[in-house]
């Protein structure tokens, strides 16, 4: 019994020593989406002052697929040792509700580290449909019910959402089109092919300035920096139809806490930085820290929220 005691002591004390120590090699961050979409962009905006502040390499790699389901899969089940974190969007928090049988526990097998930014979608609209409000496009998808469309980047991806939450918000019956990505779904809507998107503003913020689209709204929370002259979709009147998209990090359930909170201090101190923020700034992010727990309950909440969006909006499981 002494000499189980006495390993277990043992044992107890070489994690915390490790914990205490990390990190002692470089650190892989797995990006959810593709090389150059708003989530990686946001994890490359602070990855070298990551390195720099943590003393070791911090290396990106990009996993696309799935709705971000395949690289949080490979998070899930990677070595709970602080050395293999997720960079996900707040389309993680839908998937559940729209992947059948996914291979982890989004609420228990990853754990939060931090929020890094948030980022608005902008309601684009051509400007050939004549509509030159909210309530303009309103009125004719209430004219013309399940004879309107709009786009997405993908089914349950934070364009779908938002999308879902404007339809529900503004009572209108209108058609889904999901697409392969961002730049297709603008295309179609410059074209006429289909009547309006909700788009990261960074992809569609050109096209606005060049009056190849409208932008009749944003659909955040608050308006974006870089469109200040622009509403929200609740300032036009749609109470609820904000979406609050995120980017944010992720490790395995089960990090030790040191490691925890070391990275959830050095990417605060990251995000603060001057050279950070104006990265952000140009993709119309906001750095948005949060604690471990903060990020947590966020994700708990909107998987109930989520949950019920999905049901009201009648979307089906993939």
């Amino acid at each position: 019994m002494r000499l189980l005691i006495a390993a277990t002591g043992l044992a107890l004390a070489a994690t915390t020593a490790r914990a205490d120590t990390w990190p002692e090699k470089p650190v892989h961050i797995i990006v959810a989406f593709t090389l150059g979409s708003a989530t990686d962009v946001i994890a490359r905006s602070v990855a070298n002052e990551l390195s720099a502040k943590l003393g070791q390499p911090v290396i990106i790699e990009n996993r696309p697929g799935a709705g971000g389901t395949i690289a949080a899969a490979q998070v899930a089940k990677a070595a709970p040792d602080g050395y293999t974190l997720l960079v996900n969007s707040s389309g993680h928090t839908v998937n559940p509700w729209i992947y059948e049988k996914l291979p982890y526990d989004t609420a228990k097998d990853l754990m939060g580290v931090t929020v890094l930014a948030r980022q608005p979608n902008v309601l684009v609209v051509s400007p050939d449909k004549g509509w030159r409000t909210v309530a303009d496009l309103v009125k004719q998808a209430k004219a013309q019910p399940g004879k309107m469309s709009f786009a997405s980047a993908g089914v349950g991806s934070a364009t779908h959402m938002n999308g879902e939450k404007f339809k529900v918000a503004a009572k209108i019956d209108v058609l889904h089109v999901p697409y392969k990505g961002t730049p297709e779904a603008l295309n179609d809507v410059m074209g006429g092919r289909v009547d309006y998107f909700f788009s990261p503003v960074v992809s569609a913020l050109s096209i606005v300035n060049d009056k190849r689209l409208m932008a009749l709204a944003v659909g955040s929370p608050t308006r974006a920096l870089v469109l200040p002259n622009v509403p929200t979709t609740e300032e036009a009147g749609y109470k609820g139809s904000a979406y609050n998209y995120w980017a944010g990090v992720f490790a395995p359930a089960r990090t030790p806490p040191a490691a925890i909170e070391r990275l959830n201090k050095e990417l605060i101190a990251v995000l603060a930085l001057p050279e950070v923020k104006e990265r952000l700034a140009k993709i119309s992010a906001d750095p948005s820290p949060t604690t471990p727990k903060e990020f947590d309950e966020l994700v708990v909440r909107e998987l109930v929220e989520n949950g019920e969006l999905v049901k009201a909006a009648g979307i089906k499981a993939q």
